[in-house]
């Protein structure tokens, strides 16, 4: 194709760069509403793995001891049997840990996967990259249920399947924010960043329900729907997705460009509806340079200032709400006497109070250009709030209600605030001089390194929960305490600074 001639006149329209910010903040947040719609369902289904049997192990008992304080040697079938109680091998009495290893299993997979995720995602094109992963998460997803169909009771089927499907998931994240990260700039990115990622308790939610209506009747359609669901949204992300590094093929065809491409260093952001306005651009020559910005390493990355802290800021973080995740429908059944059904339910509160806190931490970070300060606060309340929470639990339906909204927001602010506007914020540092392909590498390992955390959360409450559900809240509340202390130095810094110019410590 031959070169753009000198002297081209550009016809910008801001309506056309609304359009495709509008239709990249829609789309990624259904893509990603996806992906956790189809990770939540095995915390709905583990109540139904491994039922209560001990009520009907002791109505047995009972029954064989009447019978027989009559005189009579009566024999009595089992009540304990694979339909009517647990789904084999869960019907141990190590259950917990079966499941516990089953979480580990699929977060593990994640954590070592998303480090090479992000590095590999810099290096391919993100729509198909991230179409790839979604059909496949759609498969094995879908892998998961078909062990109820065809009867499976192989501990090892499962955890493949989850270890499979952690991997394939990594696709997601780096994706998605690197998308939305380099299409909208710094102004109000806490804001925005803050609603968009409410996608995470929005496919929580969807999750709980979908898996929740069949998970009484038939649990492997708990599954194989959420599976459907996301191999469908991935073949919309191939059809419709529209990469920001896209817009050079539109240079050279002389279509409008959006104007955050051409201006890489000012904040054009465009929030609100606008009349269409066709800027008549100044001559533009594209000059090809003669090597694109190189991708940068992992070292590269770590030495961006505040990487590092957020990083393990996260991993304490990410434990404390993948632990919710995965566990939270299981301790209401237990705690509440409630079904499967109600208890996924019920446990989407915790969801709602995160879009929530999400928002609510946006907000504040943009206002007063502090992030690691806000997270301090949410997580310095968080603490005694799960404290509460464990206690309130007892009491009854009405007091659980609220507290689950309480900790939603407290425990999923921080850590949405990390995975999205600060995740941007380092990944498009100044440090980097431009380079924007270094966003999907900084925001892999961040999240990365909060994935470690997220496997070990729910493991850990598989093992501490047989003593007892206090000892996880004591956990829960320890990794809190370690996240803030993580953020004291970038917090003392953020105080620091000039009240006049507020300045986040990561800028």
């Amino acid at each position: 194709m031959a070169p753009i001639p000198p002297g081209i006149h550009l016809l910008v329209s801001f309506n056309r760069e609304q359009w495709y910010r509008a239709l990249t903040f829609m789309l990624t947040f259904l893509l990603y509403t996806s992906f956790h719609l189809s990770r939540k369902p095995i915390s709905i289904v583990k109540s139904e793995l491994h039922k209560n049997c001990s009520a009907a192990s002791e109505l047995a008992a009972a029954t064989g001891a009447v019978a027989s304080s009559g005189g009579q040697e009566a024999s009595f079938p089992s009540l304990h049997t694979e339909m009517e109680c647990s789904w084999k091998p869960f019907d141990k009495s190590n259950y917990k840990q079966l499941l516990g290893a089953m979480d580990y299993s699929f977060l593990c997979a994640y954590a070592i996967g998303m480090y090479l995720s992000g590095i590999i995602g810099e290096r391919l094109p993100i729509r198909l990259y991230l179409t790839v992963g979604m059909l496949s998460s759609g498969l094995f997803t879908c892998l998961f249920g078909l062990g109820y169909i065809y009867n499976i009771h192989s501990l090892g089927f499962y955890i493949f399947v989850q270890v499979a499907n952690g991997l394939v998931q990594t696709t997601g994240w780096p994706s998605v924010v690197t998308c939305i990260g380099n299409w909208f700039g710094k102004g109000r990115r806490g804001l925005i960043m803050g609603l968009w990622n409410s996608h995470t308790s929005v496919g929580n939610i969807l999750g709980s329900l979908i898996a929740g209506y069949w998970v009484s009747s038939n649990w492997g359609l708990s599954f194989i729907v959420p599976g459907l669901i996301i191999a469908a949204m991935g073949v919309i992300c191939f059809l419709f997705l529209i990469e920001p590094s896209s817009v050079e093929l539109q240079l050279i065809c002389g279509l409008p460009v959006p104007v955050s491409v051409l201006m890489q260093n000012y904040d054009t952001e465009l929030l609100l509806p606008r009349d269409a306005v066709c800027v008549p651009a100044q001559p533009v020559v594209v000059v090809k340079s003669e090597s694109e910005p190189s991708a940068i390493s992992f070292m590269g990355a770590l030495r961006i200032p505040g990487v590092v802290e957020f990083s393990l800021c996260l991993l304490f973080a990410k434990l404390v709400s993948y632990t919710f995740l995965f566990w939270l429908p299981l301790y209401i059944t237990k705690a509440a006497h409630l079904d499967a059904k109600k208890a996924g339910d019920l446990s989407t509160l915790f969801d709602v109070g995160g879009i929530v806190g999400g928002i609510l931490a946006g907000v504040i970070s943009d206002k007063l250009g502090k992030r690691a300060s806000t997270c301090a606060v949410m997580l310095l309340l968080a603490a005694p709030t799960l404290y509460g929470f464990s206690m309130i639990s007892q009491l009854g339906l009405g007091p659980t209600v609220g507290m689950l909204l309480v900790c939603g927001g407290l425990v999923n602010g921080p850590y949405a605030l990390i995975t999205t506007a600060v995740s941007a914020d380092l990944g498009t540092h100044k440090s980097l001089k431009g380079n924007a392909r270094a966003l999907s590498t900084v925001t892999a390992i961040i999240d990365g390194t909060g994935s470690v955390g997220a496997a070990l959360g729910p493991l850990l409450a598989g093992v501490l929960s047989a003593g007892g559900w206090n000892q996880v809240f004591y956990m829960l509340m320890t990794a809190d305490f370690l996240a803030l202390l993580l953020l004291l130095r970038l917090v003392t810094k953020e105080l620091s600074s000039s009240k006049s110019h507020p300045v986040s410590a990561i800028e």
